[in-house]
């Protein structure tokens, strides 16, 4: 199971709430997606891909206790593509909790997921191809790419 996750930062001109989306796929067929505009201001890069890691870790938390229901236990961790390393480090490193204090307790669950081998975040780079066709299939729009549809 391979999960993918982007958001933007303070993307709403009106509240500067962040605009997030995760895809978790099996094989090559996405079985769980989401895209919304997250419930709360975040205040740094950092924080809001660490949140929306967190939601798409718990949707895959939740897959894969299904799965073992269908009799398909799952002993390595999930994988979930983030592009932010400052999130990644936040994840496996307790050491920065002084750093992220701010961020709602609810979203720490990461660490526990990561620590016990169930989750594992790996960077992918914003710009590689897996990540942007996965992007354009969710119907996200680069940057880049809005002003050229302008």
């Amino acid at each position: 199971m391979i999960g993918c996750f982007d958001s933007d930062y303070a993307g709403a001109t009106d509240d500067r709430k962040n605009t997030s989306g995760y895809v978790i796929l099996i094989g090559n067929g996405a079985i769980s997606w989401s895209c919304k505009k997250q419930h709360i201001v975040t205040l740094s890069t950092t924080e809001t891909k660490y949140v929306v890691a967190a939601l798409c870790s718990c949707q895959g938390v939740w897959l894969r206790k299904f799965l073992s229901h269908l009799c398909e236990d799952k002993k390595e961790a999930n994988v979930v593509y983030c592009d932010n390393n400052p999130s990644i480090k936040l994840s496996e490193n307790p050491v920065m909790h002084g750093r992220c204090k701010h961020i709602d307790v609810r979203f720490h669950f990461l660490r526990d997921l990561t620590k016990d081998g169930i989750m594992e975040l790996k960077h992918c780079n914003s710009q590689h191809e897996t990540f942007c066709k996965l992007r354009a299939k969710l119907g996200v729009i680069d940057g880049l790419d809005k002003h050229t549809l302008l």
